[in-house]
């Protein structure tokens, strides 16, 4: 039996270490705060170790805390190692668990509710079948691969979404310290079957003919100048039609030679910013030449105050005799960057400015890969204008 009673150490309230024998102390610290503390000799040297504060832990707690602590001792184990490791350790969650927490964390940026759902609908159709028990840790690129080729070529919008919404869940996993390592699941398409155009896509005009295009339209006598540039600016800089006709002189950051598009103009509703080629700055200078007035917009349509529509961007593409959509030129660039180039697929996507599912593509969501955009679109621009 030590010599404190329950009754004196709640007497004991001036600064000071009383001692209760055998090792244990209650420590009276001058704010007033009042720990347990049990003395111990391992491997030669003495080591005090905290037992917990006296409001929670009580004498007779303490006692039976300092034994065991004593016993680990003579055994041969450091305790304060071993609290160490025990607060080291986490429990890793399985991919349903990791996927359910992700979508609660990122419940706040769902457009809708019926998105939201679907979100997990996806998951629990297509993933949790073959993922959804295995520790985040665990999963690599081949089950992945597994989860998307069955669905790949058949339902092939509902793979894309699969696979995003997969890496969006290990992203997040990452980031929480459960996985070592990132899985950029976007890498994986190049491993699939290449996934045809269905109809409802924008036509696409083929990335080898693109450069015989830009020459024979130049040529044409149809179609004014700025219709003209305003295709060829779209096609340069792989961006949407609505993005280029809109467009205003206050977003050209001449100096930087970027385009800078704000997050009300872009549909993911994140600023982008478009590294401009040499080429297409040029386009810009000309339009500069044609500018009427103080016109806002780079490509105004007829009332001077409003964009270009969409129609006039297609009738460039018509009066060719093409079917090609304007908005097609982004698949025509993506399709080059994979067959022609050797740039990573997430540089293509952080140009197009993708949406990465809720921050899934974890190298766009930490950076917008701008450096490496520009000496892309650079590359770009050199083989639109090899006309040979």
């Amino acid at each position: 039996m030590g010599t404190m009673t329950a009754v004196s150490v709640k007497a004991l309230t001036a600064p000071g270490r009383y001692g209760d024998g055998d090792g244990l102390y209650l420590d009276v610290a001058p704010g007033g705060s009042r720990t347990w503390i049990i003395r111990i000799q391992s491997v030669g040297k003495r080591r005090d170790i905290g037992l917990g504060s006296a409001k929670t832990v009580t004498l007779a707690e303490a006692r039976s805390l300092a034994l065991d602590v004593k016993r680990k001792v003579r055994a041969g184990i450091d305790p304060v190692a071993e609290r160490k490791a025990a607060r080291a350790k986490v429990t890793v969650p399985n991919f349903r668990q990791a996927a359910l927490l992700c979508h609660s964390e990122h419940a706040p940026t769902w457009r809708n509710a019926k998105h939201a759902a679907q979100w997990l609908a996806t998951l629990e159709t297509y993933a949790y079948p073959a993922l959804g028990s295995l520790p985040v840790n665990a999963i690599e690129a081949p089950a992945v691969r597994d989860v998307l080729s069955p669905i790949w070529l058949t339902v092939p919008e509902t793979a894309r979404r699969v696979r995003q919404r997969i890496g969006a869940v290990l992203d997040w996993a990452h980031g929480k310290g459960y996985r070592a390592a990132p899985l950029i699941v976007a890498s994986l398409s190049k491993s699939l079957p290449r996934q045809p155009v269905k109809d409802g896509h924008h036509e696409a005009m083929p990335w080898r003919d693109v450069p015989g295009f830009i020459r024979a339209m130049h040529a044409s006598a149809k179609g004014s100048e700025g219709v003209k540039l305003a295709l060829e600016f779209l096609i340069l800089t792989a961006a949407r039609s609505g993005e280029v006709r809109g467009a205003s002189w206050a977003e050209i950051d001449r100096d930087a030679k970027l385009w800078r598009i704000p997050a009300d103009r872009m549909k993911a509703k994140r600023p982008h910013n478009v590294p401009l080629s040499v080429r297409a700055l040029a386009i810009i200078d000309r339009m500069a030449d044609l500018r009427e007035g103080d016109a806002t917009l780079i490509w105004p349509g007829q009332s001077g105050k409003k964009p270009m529509s969409d129609m006039t961007l297609k009738m460039a593409l018509r009066r060719l005799g093409l079917s090609a959509d304007p908005h097609g030129f982004r698949s025509s660039f993506r399709d080059w960057v994979s067959e022609a180039t050797s740039y990573p697929e997430a540089v293509a996507e952080a140009a197009l400015a993708h949406a990465k599912g809720d921050k899934t593509e974890a190298a766009y969501a930490r950076s917008d890969l701008l450096d490496k955009r520009r000496a892309m679109m650079d590359d770009w621009a050199k083989y639109a204008h090899d006309y040979r």
